[in-house]
């Protein structure tokens, strides 16, 4: 019961886990945003396109120039990459959600939410169906571990009883 117990609450973790992962996920798309707008405003400044700007950047000759060149280029690619999978989270259902974050959850953001992530207690469908799923294999697993291990110790044999 308390290997079930456990394993239920675990399991309840995930969508609170990807909650709080959404949660950073918009504050990363703010802060991505503020810095490509400042770059393309300087790029139109110029009279030229992001891609213009950033392609003047990476044919520099001086390293620091095509470093910078290349890393707004993979800021503007990351930042476009999150605000389709936000908006793939704000188009899915609840338990759709957990699918998506575990297909497309990006590194970064989900190192930093592992890294300030603070248990809940689930107080929503997804959260108590995650929870009384993990109970239930938690449950089914103990079981099947302790049957192979009925199994597998030598000595163990059933007595027959004289009737």
């Amino acid at each position: 019961m308390v290997i079930g117990l456990f394993c239920g609450l675990a399991a309840s973790q995930a969508p609170e886990f990807a909650q709080q992962y959404r949660q950073r996920l918009g504050g990363a798309i703010d802060e991505l945003r503020r810095v490509v707008v400042r770059f393309d405003e300087g790029a139109r400044g110029s009279g030229l396109t992001r891609e213009q700007a950033v392609g003047r950047l990476t044919a520099d000759p001086d390293p620091l120039v095509r470093k910078q060149g290349e890393a707004q280029d993979e800021l503007a690619a990351r930042l476009a990459r999150l605000e389709r999978q936000r908006q793939a989270f704000l188009e899915a259902g609840p338990f759709a959600r957990l699918l998506i974050f575990v297909r497309e959850a990006d590194p970064g953001l989900a190192r930093a939410t592992y890294l300030d992530y603070e248990p809940a207690w689930p107080a929503t469908a997804e959260g108590l169906v995650a929870g009384g799923t993990g109970f239930v294999a938690g449950w089914a697993l103990l079981l099947f571990l302790l049957r192979i291990g009925r199994r597998l110790v030598p000595g163990r044999t059933r007595r027959l009883r004289a009737v």
